[in-house]
């Protein structure tokens, strides 16, 4: 997997070094010499990670990290600084700026490489999340980037696989005043209270006595509903080489016994902050895409989907030899609810219309509110006869109990018209049955309204 990496060093030569180590990789290489020329390529989205020098003149790494951090438009981007710092207390000061993680020099390349895959595959997913999520602005719920940036990582749950009893106390100890800590010392059991919980946070221990402590992060990151978990191991330091083999099967992050306290908590904080990042994505994604195919006062299908979906529909009715019906269905007389009690009131109906027509249907039927008071059902492997009786038993459940308006202070008789169609044999589209069953609708309101009218065979 390819990535543009941006190295930001003031040092020619330390720039030169990992210029030429990544690009024989074939990553695309953007460099930079000072803090604000660093900040100036993230803003223009040029770059998909940045590697960055913490010990610069006039704005050091930390700071800069922080602005990538605060701006919107970057806080997604993953930083890795670059540092001849090793101590933890300025790992947790790295941390606590925005860092995704450290490489201390002198760089090792097979670490150098493994976290920058790492870190590319993150970034392909959130900048597809991104991407798809910028459409919910087209439907009014706000900017999703800047509410995703707004995340803190400070609340989430956590998932201790540990079999070590004084090295999961100490972790609880640490993790439980800010997080909703469960500790788990047994793998299988683990992996099934994951499934089950959806942590945010998973941190799995590679010592476990019986149980491969890979294979159990590998089995997390394929499950389902532990996909999109943050996964965090903990390695002793001899350890290195299955520490990168995590990597590769996906692990976000990882920290070394002695497992240091601040820095236990900035790790979890940084990847409980991306975790609940991504999520909000997807969130804004699934909203969007619900908001483009349902109506939001009745929560109905619209009538996009019904125009997309209904081909389909009948095609498959078609090709299957199975009923299609189609019911169309009308407030009678709506306009004078409104003119008489208030939009607001008709809106009131209309939600409570919604509730009681989806009481009186399979839950496998279509219903989509065409416009206004007009709703349409269809339903499948039905016949004309079974239609009138859903029909009907929809207009018996409207006509049979008053409708609350003015917030519950007022009630209000409503009834319905039911217009029917089936599909025939000379039927070329699903228009064509809508087309028949909104005639006999009109049938319905011309002989006296609440009633049923089915279309002649």
């Amino acid at each position: 997997m390819t990535a543009r990496v941006l190295v930001v060093d003031d040092l020619f030569p330390n720039v030169k070094l990992l210029e030429a180590r990544l690009t024989a990789e074939y990553y695309q290489v953007l460099t930079a010499m000072s803090g604000p020329e660093a900040l100036a390529v993230c803003e223009r989205g040029a770059c998909d990670i940045v590697l960055l020098d913490v010990m610069m003149p006039g704005m050091d790494g930390f700071e800069v990290c922080r602005r990538i951090r605060a701006n919107p438009l970057t806080t997604h981007l993953p930083v890795v600084m670059v540092t001849a710092l090793d101590q933890p207390s300025d790992r947790v000061r790295g941390l606590d700026a925005g860092a995704d993680d450290f490489l201390t020099k002198p760089i090792d390349e097979v670490a150098l490489l493994s976290r920058v895959r790492s870190l590319s595959r993150l970034k392909t997913v959130v900048d597809e999340l991104r991407n798809r999520a910028t459409l919910s602005k087209e439907f009014g719920i706000g900017d999703p980037i800047a509410l995703a940036a707004a995340e803190t990582g400070l609340e989430g749950s956590v998932l201790i696989v540990d079999d070590r009893r004084s090295s999961a106390d100490r972790l609880v100890a640490t993790l439980s005043p800010r997080y909703e800590v469960t500790v788990e010392p047994d793998p299988q059991t683990a992996l099934f209270r994951a499934a089950e919980d959806a942590p945010d946070v998973v941190l799995v221990s590679l010592g476990l006595e019986n149980y491969d402590g890979l294979r159990l992060l590998s089995q997390l990151r394929s499950l389902e509903r532990t996909r999109t978990a943050s996964l965090l191991m903990i390695t002793e330091p001899e350890d290195r080489p299955r520490t990168l083999r995590g990597f590769e099967i996906g692990v976000n992050d990882f920290l070394t016994r002695p497992v240091d306290r601040n820095e236990l908590l900035a790790r979890v904080r940084t990847q409980m902050r991306n975790k609940r990042f991504a999520d909000r994505l997807r969130n804004s994604v699934v909203t969007s895409m619900e908001l483009a195919v349902l109506d939001p006062l009745t929560g109905l299908y619209n009538r996009r989907y019904l125009d997309t979906n209904m081909p389909g529909i009948f095609e498959e009715a078609v090709a299957e030899a199975r009923g299609l019906s189609v019911l169309v269905l009308d407030i009678d007389r709506f306009k004078l609810i409104n003119d008489q009690h208030g939009h607001e009131a008709g809106d009131e109906v209309l939600r409570a219309f919604a509730k009681r027509v989806r009481s009186c249907v399979r839950g496998d039927d279509v219903i989509v509110r065409m416009g206004g008071e007009e709703i349409v059902v269809l339903t499948s492997d039905a016949d004309t006869a079974i239609a009138a009786i859903v029909a009907e038993r929809i207009r018996q459940r409207i006509e049979g109990e008053p409708f609350a308006i003015h917030r519950g202070v007022r009630q209000i008789e409503v009834t319905v018209s039911v217009g029917v169609a089936t599909l025939q044999g000379g039927d070329r589209s699903g228009e064509t049955i809508i087309a028949r069953a909104d005639a006999a609708l009109y049938r319905a309101k011309a002989e006296g309204r609440n009633r049923v009218v089915a279309a002649a065979a």
